[in-house]
């Protein structure tokens, strides 16, 4: 650039010898190249400017492609003694515990079982969803020992249905009522945020922790008793995510209200008695029931789970199913379900084959989050990335999110939680120039599989955004 300024110069400057003229000539030229300088800067500052050498932008528009059928905390679960789990992907396990296994005396905890069953879990690289139990029908009593010899009584009975005995114990026993507000605590100090654990359904109270005793509704846990178990639960859990039976609001007659407290719901008879049919005989179905207690939107917040229907296991995802079965899309889009504890597709004593497993990982892929990063733009040090959540539910825990700047890894600020179904959040984040960047978001528990976005370019940890 300066030469241009010195060309100038030479143009308008007049031949004089060298010996009489040259002290003017010198003279001459530094006045021009000093009414030159400030051109001379303005042209540099240009060139130096961001949108051009200093700073080029860089922009990628990112192909959709469906997320894993395993993503974790979302998904089919089997249950934890299933020998045959590999058969469908998945990315969390399901077990029961009984209160007496965990609980020997008053003030006395023993969290061996559920050690035992997060190791075999995690190793495995999913995640536990357990409930506790007191009746478990089939099973001998779950209610400790210390309760009953100390006057807890239980009420041995038989289901006229199914032929099923059941060992209700009495809730209404202040002992008794005691003793579950102390678990409750003790868990929650325990296991609170482990990293190991997806889910907590409530359980303790009725039928499978189920909160019922159908048919002997005589046996049920009174309302004050269910105010008692919800207020331990919130006490002693603000991380891990605590699911309850029953949409409840003040009028329900069987259920305590729950509306308005942090929890979220599990629907035991997904795809058979889930969606409103606008019968007043069905009006115990899982939607009906929201509606009801005003929790419509409670999904927004807090998950919602559950299990296929037994009745529904043989025939699910095939075509011939259920004429009773409830269209699985339908349901799980209006009820914004995430996971679902199946058999089905699991165990060995249904057929699987591969196109009953292709149907399968197209409609439960509609189950809960499914994060795509549509665009990155880099400009000015500045990296903006767009998410939009292509799924039916929020992805509910705040993992870190973290960027690989040409192989150095950095935490950021971002969260993908939150970010609705139909919505989309732009992340933005300052950074130095790169040759290449990638963004995932793992698993805090070690082993764990980690969110994959719904990407092409999606690897088995990192998603490489191509700037």
């Amino acid at each position: 650039m300066p030469s241009i300024g010195f060309q100038a110069i030479r143009k308008c400057t007049p031949k004089r010898t060298p010996r009489r003229n040259r002290q003017l000539e010198y003279m001459i030229r530094y006045a021009f190249a000093f009414l030159f300088l400030p051109i001379i800067g303005l042209v540099m500052v240009s060139a130096q400017s961001p949108d051009h050498t200093v700073s080029q932008p860089k922009q990628a528009e990112l192909e959709y492609a469906p997320a894993p059928a395993d993503n974790p905390m979302r998904g089919l679960v089997p249950y934890v003694s299933e020998p045959n789990k590999a058969r469908f992907p998945h990315s969390m396990e399901f077990c029961y515990f009984s209160l007496k296994e965990l609980m020997p005396a008053p003030d006395s905890f023993d969290w061996a079982p559920i050690e035992k069953t997060l190791a075999e879990v995690s190793q495995r690289g999913n995640q536990l969803i357990f409930r506790v139990y007191c009746d478990y029908p089939s099973k001998p009593s779950g209610t400790p020992a210390f309760l009953i010899d100390a006057g807890v009584k239980l009420t041995r009975w038989t289901n006229p249905e199914d032929k099923v005995v059941s060992h209700s114990p009495d809730y209404e026993n202040p002992i008794m009522r005691k003793a579950l507000t102390n678990f409750v605590a003790a868990l929650g100090a325990t296991y609170d945020g482990d990293p190991r654990i997806a889910f907590i359904t409530a359980g303790l109270l009725g039928s499978w922790g189920e909160w019922h005793t159908y048919p002997k509704d005589e046996l049920w846990a009174s309302k004050p008793v269910q105010r008692e178990i919800m207020t331990a639960f919130t006490k002693a859990f603000s991380k891990t995510k605590i699911l309850l039976r029953y949409p409840a609001g003040p009028e329900t007659y069987w259920h305590a209200e729950n509306h308005a407290l942090p929890f979220g719901y599990h629907d035991d008879s997904f795809g058979w008695a889930s969606l409103d049919t606008g019968n007043k005989k069905d009006d115990w179905f899982f939607e009906p029931a929201l509606k009801e207690a005003g929790a419509t939107e409670k999904w927004k917040q807090h998950p919602i789970g559950g299990e296929i229907r037994p009745e529904l296991w043989k025939r699910s995802f095939t075509d011939k199913r259920h004429p009773k079965e409830q269209p699985f899309v339908d349901c799980v889009e209006r009820l914004h379900a995430s996971w679902l504890l199946d058999s089905g597709l699991f165990d060995k004593r249904f057929p699987l084959d591969e196109k009953r497993k292709a149907t399968a990982l197209k409609e439960t892929g509609r189950l809960g989050y499914e994060l795509h990063i549509s665009k990155a733009i880099w400009k000015d040090g500045i990296l903006s990335v767009t998410v939009q959540n292509r799924g039916v539910a929020p992805f509910y825990s705040d993992w870190p999110v973290e960027l690989s700047l040409d192989g150095a890894v950095t935490p950021t600020p971002w969260k993908a939680s939150k970010i609705l179904p139909g919505a989309t959040s732009l992340w933005v984040v300052k950074t130095e120039p790169f040759e290449e960047v990638k963004i995932r978001i793992p698993n805090p528990m070690k082993g764990g599989k980690p969110l994959r976005f719904a990407n092409t370019y999606q690897d088995d940890d990192w998603l490489v955004l191509p700037l």
